[in-house]
């Protein structure tokens, strides 16, 4: 496994430091599993399909705690500002717009980055109901 070539470059004593080389395979070996795809279904009514609309999506973003480095800790004592974990997380909302005449089980698939975050690939999927939707 190509993600193997970089276990032994993580001390035991910086556990928090795991999830930057995590970061760091991903962007230099490629793109994640599909584990990694943030998935959401989104319900409109048969009249929305038909015209199409715009909804928001809330993504969930992870970084690079800037107080510690990603370390998790500062000297001996854990970090304060991310609780040890060396991340931070912070939800951000997404306009996705959907096309007029969008299909019952469509999928669209994008990917939302920030320069101080990971990028977080989403995928949704479209249910139309028969019910009309407030």
């Amino acid at each position: 496994m190509p993600h193997d070539c970089f276990a032994d470059e993580i001390a035991i004593d910086f556990p928090s430091v795991e999830l930057a080389v995590e970061r760091m395979r991903d962007a230099f070996l490629g793109e994640c599993e599909d584990d990694d795809v943030l998935r959401r279904e989104v319900l409109v009514s048969r009249r929305e399909a038909w015209d199409g609309l715009v909804v928001p999506i809330d993504v969930p973003l992870r970084g690079m705690c800037r107080h510690c480095g990603g370390r998790g800790e500062t000297w001996a004592e854990p970090c304060t500002d991310c609780h040890g974990s060396g991340t931070w997380l912070h939800h951000r909302s997404v306009r996705v717009t959907l096309p007029p005449g969008v299909a019952d089980g469509a999928r669209i698939r994008f990917r939302v980055s920030s320069p101080d975050a990971d990028p977080v690939r989403v995928e949704i999927r479209i249910g139309i109901t028969n019910r009309v939707i407030e």
